[in-house]
């Protein structure tokens, strides 16, 4: 065969032997590049298939479900972070973000630890419905609280209130179980004695261990209670902590235990950005935040129009994502506390209200886009996603 003219140029062949070389390269990189996606899938899944292996009574309004993987395997993950997980409970698909309270040094099984609600739709599903042997579907672990030994001090200063004692439970069992140089002093409030969470626990652990200090302060004290009781103030935490200046700050707990505690913490002289905080949520009560319309009752309903979908109906006291999980528009969504970004949708027309602090991007706010978990409908809108 006649050669290419081509062919006749100078430094033609040690090109050809280039590119023969390349294709070989290329073949096996293209394997390691395979390798490097599985090894990645596994440690950061999309969904994760478990099953309920054991059912642990906490206290008369909480248990723990102990989850093992349906496939033998279960990603490691930090002490503090959560696992969503996706359910249908009435011909509703939602997601509930869960901190996982067992120890990551170990992950044979995550623990989940939940504290009924009241007229909350997944809790009570989970702690009436779920039983042994269940399957249940959620994501890999995610989440940003978590002790971070580049920017945190050796010792921690966490406040808790109701379930939000969970991703610290995991903190101390891993402290305890690896013996890490860490402190923590845990000031954890609740209602009564009776509901203290992993309370008989964290005590034992604070007897044996002298860099574990537990601080219980409870609401409504029984007649014989000695410890810390009402609320956990800046005169409660300065009985106990010397200084400030060697300690970071932690704080998880219903929207209550925010809106309380952190002007106690920055009263002791803690700057807000040295206070570590987990995302809770939607506030309850929405329409008792600062900036809430005056005109609009939560209980207005209002009209959504989803971009080339159907158009439904949300109450103004109810997050956007929920209205639209209701009826049966599936919209991306983890962390439910505006933290993930997952749920966003651009807003076309209409107003929702956000409360202060949503981590919205710059880019977001400036093309229209809102967290759909943390945006409350005060007018008819139309959106798209």
């Amino acid at each position: 065969m006649r050669k290419g003219i081509w062919q006749e140029f100078d430094g033609y062949r040690e090109i050809a032997d280039e590119i023969k070389v390349s294709r070989k390269l290329g073949g096996t990189a293209s394997a390691a590049v395979i390798a490097a996606e599985e090894y990645i899938r596994q440690l950061h899944p999309t969904r994760l298939d478990l099953v309920v292996s054991d059912i642990i009574e906490e206290t008369a309004s909480t248990k723990t479900l102990r989850l093992v993987a349906k496939n033998n395997y279960l990603p490691p993950f930090l002490a503090g972070q959560y696992i969503a997980l996706f359910l249908e409970i009435g011909g509703i698909r939602t997601s509930r973000p869960y901190s996982i309270s067992s120890q990551p040094n170990q992950v044979g099984y995550y623990d989940i630890t939940i504290r009924r609600i009241e007229k909350g739709l997944v809790s009570n599903f989970l702690l009436d419905e779920v039983k042994r042997g269940d399957r249940l579907s959620s994501s890999g672990p995610a989440g940003n609280f978590y002790f971070n030994p580049l920017i945190h001090q050796r010792t921690m200063v966490c406040v808790a209130g109701g379930s939000g004692i969970t991703p610290f439970m995991s903190m101390i069992r891993e402290i305890t179980e690896c013996g890490l140089d860490r402190n923590v002093y845990l000031f954890y409030g609740s209602r009564t004695s009776d509901d203290v969470i992993f309370g008989a626990e964290i005590t034992r652990l604070a007897q044996r261990f002298e860099n574990i200090h537990f601080i219980p302060v409870i609401e409504k004290p029984a007649a014989d209670y000695r410890g810390a009781c009402g609320f956990i103030t800046r005169n409660v935490l300065g009985e106990v902590l010397e200084n400030i200046d060697d300690k970071s700050f932690f704080i998880c707990g219903p929207q209550g235990l925010y809106d309380f505690c952190l002007p106690q913490v920055e009263d002791l002289g803690v700057p807000r950005r040295k206070i570590k905080q987990e995302m809770y949520g939607a506030p309850p009560n929405i329409w008792q935040y600062p900036g809430w319309p005056a005109d609009v009752n939560p209980k207005d309903t209002f009209s959504v129009s989803v971009k080339n979908g159907k158009q439904i109906s949300a109450q103004a006291g109810e997050t956007l994502l929920w209205a639209l999980e209701k009826n049966d528009i599936l919209v991306p969504s983890l962390c439910r506390s505006g933290e993930c970004s997952m749920c966003r949708v651009k807003i076309l027309s209409g107003k929702v209200y956000q409360p202060a602090g949503v981590p919205v991007r710059k880019s977001d706010r400036q093309f229209g886009y809102v967290h759909a978990c943390m945006a409350f409908p005060i007018s008819d809108l139309e959106i798209l996603f």
